[in-house]
């Protein structure tokens, strides 16, 4: 099993990588997995993307708020590096 790595963004934002399985047409996240649990995305909500202006306007992330069962989340995709996070 892979440790969690969590990282505080501003002073009360906590944000966590997940394992992202599964993904609506290729772009909208379906299932993940967060702390060994698995998620099963019932809607998206809202989505949005991050852009630098330092980096040519380029998309830094591609962030979603799902709905699961357990409740409402704030995922994103770090698109330089192709990972997922869930920011709480």
């Amino acid at each position: 099993m892979k440790p969690i790595r969590t990282r505080t963004v501003g002073s009360r934002r906590r944000v966590e990588s997940i394992e992202m399985r599964k993904r609506r047409h290729g772009y909208f996240p379906k299932l993940f997995v967060w702390r060994g649990k698995r998620y099963d995305v019932q809607a998206v909500e809202r989505c949005w993307t991050i852009s630098r202006r330092s980096l040519g306007n380029r998309v830094e992330r591609h962030c979603f708020r799902v709905r699961c069962s357990e409740g409402t989340f704030e995922l994103y995709q770090d698109a330089r590096h192709n990972t997922w996070h869930i920011s709480r």
